[in-house]
């Protein structure tokens, strides 16, 4: 299955299964999952991220487990719009994921999705060592929720 476009992402998933939302980091992916309706994106799970099979195995277990017809994967431009390392990392990740699972993948600007949450983390006066098991999940959310309201006006 290809990278999708915006206007070609709902098209090329299957009608009633839900979307899958990712925050692909470092050391860690978030995941968050819409309901089947697309209107609202809950956060699901944090991956500590080890070997790339690792979180390839990971990653097609919770789409079995979830139905996902589809995945948005934050994509971590730079504050210009340009391309940088880091989203090459990612990308790169998932087209050799794509070779392992044929599901529709939407990338999606996630800049600043991380500093968002934190803020309103912060602002709920949630402690530091809760806002780092949870930051993660809870971007991806933020990222999945940024793509079904797009996707909605369309």
């Amino acid at each position: 299955m290809p990278i999708c476009k915006h206007e070609d992402f709902l098209l090329s998933t299957k009608n009633y299964r839900n979307l899958l939302g990712i925050d692909h980091g470092s050391k860690y992916i978030g995941i968050a999952i819409s309901h089947k309706e697309l209107f609202v994106a809950t956060p699901l799970k944090t991956i500590v991220r080890k070997k790339q099979q690792y979180d390839f195995d990971e990653l097609i277990k919770i789409i079995k487990e979830n139905d996902v017809g589809g995945i948005v994967v934050g994509l971590p431009l730079n504050m210009n719009g340009t391309r940088g390392p880091r989203c090459q990392s990612v990308e790169t990740f998932f087209r050799n994921f794509l070779k392992l699972n044929d599901i529709p993948l939407l990338f999606q600007d996630e800049r600043m999705s991380s500093q968002a949450v934190e803020k309103i983390f912060i602002s709920h006066n949630v402690s530091r060592k809760k806002r780092s098991l949870n930051i993660d999940k809870h971007a991806a959310c933020w990222i999945l929720q940024s793509a079904l309201d797009f996707l909605k006006k369309r």
